[in-house]
């Protein structure tokens, strides 16, 4: 399945969805300190995760962190030296740079190695091919020159650049930075090149697995709103350990139903959206782009409006808006409201309430577990007859569902 709408094109924040297209109004919701209040995300980074938590937390997330992987130590990587070896074996015609703190990495482990004076040599005869702006000003800044930079930092315009050329014989290095760039490599030395693949920042699971194991039990029983990934490792690395614990399948469901995936380009995306999983993906592929579009997605599509009991009510991931004033819920009151608010003004009885329970509660009598999360809720909204007992049947919300508001 395709992704989500990217961020330029998600409509824009206006729940009744009736008025014009503001790009202004939306840029300051994105970046209000309350945009993401109420909402939980995952986030499964390594590097730079607490750059990108402050992000989220700054417009009011909560942030789970949950590290995936973790980078092999690029003067202990055996196979960055024998790739770097390999290039300084014989001329090279052409070099792909993919990323910029990749090729620092790579020039630094090189000067670790005795190497960085003959590398620098090598890739000065060669024509270089920078991604983006970012690697095409860490190649500038190693002193080499640039020859070509695509419009749209896409790997694919690269490869099609490429191949618009006669490649028979040709020798390129090609820097990776965490995962294989299978087609792109395979594609090349199809059309006669020799590829030389110069894995930098190779990737390992991260050592404590525990967080994450948590945040694949919170995704399945939605306790969070999103998980956002930042590289294809770490969705290889959450669907590995879900798959051990025989639980990928539900992870993949829960992905596909109310928890968002939000990732941060298409190569991030694609052992995603290869198993049929829509994705949230921003324009450009940066991490303050990703903040972006959701802090512009879940309060669109994350939340439930209703009227009740003469309250307006604006159902968030773990904590309700109540005129305008944001409520936190515990876990068993939350859940509660939000099966309540699955049918505005139907009757749930007490027995099927006490099946949404968590834990321990779910196994408390249910009369009891029922009316202890009923108490709870009706406490923690502080505004009066939201919910209303409907005597020897059940709970109601009194309200009508208006999911324009």
């Amino acid at each position: 399945m395709s992704a989500l709408p990217p961020e330029d094109f998600t409509p824009p924040y206006d729940p009744a969805g009736t008025g014009p297209r503001d790009p202004a109004a939306e840029r300051r919701h994105e970046t209000a300190p309350d945009a993401l209040s109420g909402f939980t995300i995952g986030v499964t980074a390594t590097r730079r995760r607490e750059e990108f938590g402050a992000l989220l937390e700054r417009r009011g997330a909560r942030v789970v962190s949950a590290p995936a992987i973790r980078l092999v130590p690029l003067a202990e990587d055996s196979g960055l030296l024998a790739a770097t070896q390999a290039t300084l074996s014989g001329p090279v015609d052409d070099v792909v740079v993919t990323t910029g703190v990749g090729f620092r990495g790579w020039m630094a482990a090189a000067e670790g190695w005795g190497l960085s004076a003959d590398l620098g040599v090598h890739l000065s005869r060669a024509r270089i091919l920078t991604r983006g702006p970012k690697a095409r000003g860490a190649v500038r800044a190693a002193g080499l020159d640039d020859h070509w930079t695509p419009a749209t930092d896409s790997c694919l315009e690269v490869k099609q650049h490429l191949l618009a050329q006669d490649l028979r014989g040709r020798r390129i290095a090609v820097q990776l930075h965490g995962e294989p760039l299978t087609e792109f490599v395979g594609d090349l030395r199809e059309a006669g090149a020799e590829v030389i693949e110069i894995p930098v920042y190779r990737w390992l699971p991260y050592r404590d697995i525990a967080p994450l194991r948590r945040l694949i039990t919170q995704t399945i029983s939605g306790a969070v709103d999103a998980v956002a990934f930042t590289s294809a490792p770490a969705v290889h690395a959450m669907l590995g350990a879900a798959r051990a614990e025989n639980l990928e399948e539900p992870l993949l469901a829960a992905f596909g139903g109310r928890v968002v995936a939000a990732c941060v380009g298409p190569v991030t995306a694609d052992p995603l959206t290869s198993r049929g999983v829509r994705t949230l993906q921003p324009e450009r592929a940066r991490l303050g782009a990703l903040a972006r579009a959701l802090a512009r997605h879940l309060p669109e599509h994350g939340v439930t409006r209703v009227v009740a009991g003469g309250h307006r009510l604006e159902i968030r991931g773990h904590a309700v808006v109540v005129d305008g004033e944001l409520r936190p819920l515990p876990p068993a009151p939350m859940s509660v409201l939000k099966r309540l608010a699955d049918k505005p003004g139907h009757v749930v009885s007490r027995a099927e309430l006490r099946t949404v329970l968590p834990g321990s509660l779910a196994r408390d009598s249910a009369e009891h577990a029922v009316e202890m999360a009923i108490t709870r809720l009706r406490r923690a909204l502080g505004a009066g007859g939201v919910v209303e007992t409907v005597v020897k049947r059940g709970y109601r919300l009194a309200c009508s569902h208006e999911a324009g508001l």
